[in-house]
């Protein structure tokens, strides 16, 4: 009976599926990294809240993460908390360049304050802020009256904690072209991570401009 020979396995079949296996991971590694980048530098950032003038809603420490899809891709809506540049004048030297407030009139809106029972009214609609911080005794949700009209491509903003927030009641409109991103989310610190609101079953009833 003749002695057969069984060939053995190369081992070069082994050696370039593991040099396949290790390219593939250095591609997934490099994609991972380079989609990361990305995102933060073209889609999220995080913003640090230096001062009191969006409390309850954001307190001064906070870091929230801002989409900057808005306003280039998506459309700012009233209610939205939004980051924007200084338009010039609203901030101090050495405060940065950036704040924080909520978007209370689009372009073409009418913005007023206050009606009998202290609420702000947009394009004749009243609106319930709950989120707003009011001073003891007083339900008005802005100290001064005022009535305005928010020029097209502008915005018309204030912060939550509206007895200690200087925003377009001092300072005026906004361009939309300022606006960095819209905030949605704190992440830090721990114990304050919560998915931002812009409060849209109270906002979506205001009626567009006439």
């Amino acid at each position: 009976m003749s002695e057969q020979t069984v060939p053995a396995h190369s081992a070069e079949p082994r050696k370039r599926a593991g040099w396949k296996f290790l390219r593939d991971l250095v591609i997934i590694v490099v994609a991972a990294l380079l989609a990361s980048f990305l995102v933060k530098t073209y889609l999220v950032r995080s913003f640090y809240i230096p001062s009191a003038s969006m409390e309850n809603t954001l307190l001064i420490g906070d870091r929230v993460l801002v989409n900057e899809l808005v306003p280039g891709v998506v459309p700012v809506q009233r209610g939205d908390v939004v980051v924007f540049q200084d338009p010039g004048g609203w901030l101090g030297t050495g405060q940065g360049d950036d704040l924080i407030k909520r978007v209370i009139g689009l372009p073409g809106d009418t913005v007023s304050c206050c009606d009998a029972r202290g609420r702000l009214s947009v394009n004749g609609h009243a609106v319930d802020e709950s989120y707003v911080v009011l001073q003891p005794g007083s339900d008005r949700v802005s100290l001064q009256d005022f009535s305005v009209t928010v020029p097209k491509g502008q915005l018309w903003v204030m912060g939550d904690n509206r007895y200690d927030s200087a925003d377009s009641r001092a300072h005026g409109t906004v361009p939309v072209s300022d606006v960095v991103g819209r905030a949605f989310v704190t992440t830090w610190p721990v114990s304050r991570w919560t998915v931002l609101s812009r409060y849209g079953d109270v906002w979506d009833r205001v009626p567009d401009p006439s």
